[in-house]
């Protein structure tokens, strides 16, 4: 028989779905893992798929090794190089800030949008 795939499963279902293709789990890292629920599995010896006999012994961890995956929400993306300046304080003005072209007179140019229209 072959051997089924474990990891992602939970305490529980590894149990049911181990029971139902005949093969025996063990958990060296969990002394009580006939009353795990909810714990992941995130390791398994021999890997899916592997033809083993009826009734051997697949083993299980629930705790990543040293070095291995665990320990935050995810993969996270480098932030090199850090997002430049700005923000509001670049999109409003400084009170009093007169050399700024979207101050109304000030830009010097005729077609603005912020100078008056002689009529």
């Amino acid at each position: 028989m072959r051997v089924p795939r474990f990891v992602g499963l939970m305490a529980v279902d590894a149990r049911e779905a181990a029971a139902a293709r005949g093969v025996l789990l063990a958990a060296p890292d969990r002394p009580e893992f006939h009353r795990a629920v909810v714990d992941y599995v995130v390791r398994q010896y021999p890997p899916p798929g592997v033809e083993v006999p009826r009734g051997a012994v697949v083993t299980v961890w629930f705790d990543f090794a040293e070095g291995e995956g665990g320990g935050g929400a995810g993969v996270r993306e480098p932030r090199v190089p850090k997002p430049g300046g700005g923000g509001i304080r670049r999109e409003l003005d400084r009170p009093g800030d007169t050399r700024h072209p979207g101050h109304p007179g000030t830009s010097g140019h005729p077609e603005s949008p912020f100078e008056p229209i002689a009529l």
